[in-house]
């Protein structure tokens, strides 16, 4: 039986599975959990539409938090507000102009699509805000 795919990254033509997207969210839920995530928490995402931004909603989702997704190409001022309204303390994001902009929020927690999907013993520390 062939494997279900559930997206295709349009820019790389990457393919994620049913499978794949499970065993990435089983990680990222972990992951979220020992950065304190919990039940009812708002967790910014951050990221291009693709693969890394639909296993980041689904860890959240799963890890009983809020996904509150924010497009990734707005300006800086859009980018800094969407931020601020969200009061999120956790964002998911590579994105330089996203930690910029979350500098002046709530935002104490930032989670790379890296340490999202890493192992929990193999994973870096979360980077707080101020990328330390």
């Amino acid at each position: 039986m062939d494997e279900r795919i559930v997206i295709v990254d349009s820019g790389t033509g990457l393919k994620l599975t049913e499978e794949q997207l499970d065993e990435r969210s089983a990680i990222a839920i972990v992951q979220l959990r020992s950065r304190g995530v919990r039940s009812g928490d708002t967790v910014l995402i951050c990221l291009p539409v693709g693969p890394d931004l639909l296993v980041a909603a689904d860890a959240v989702i799963a890890a009983g938090g809020v996904a509150w997704p924010v497009p990734a190409d707005l300006d800086a001022d859009a980018l800094r507000e969407h931020i601020r309204a969200s009061g999120a303390r956790v964002m998911i994001s590579d994105g330089p102009r996203a930690l910029e902009a979350a500098e002046e929020s709530r935002v104490r927690i930032v989670i790379s699509v890296a340490d999202l999907s890493a192992p929990a013993s193999a994973s870096a520390q979360s980077r707080g805000i101020d990328g330390k």
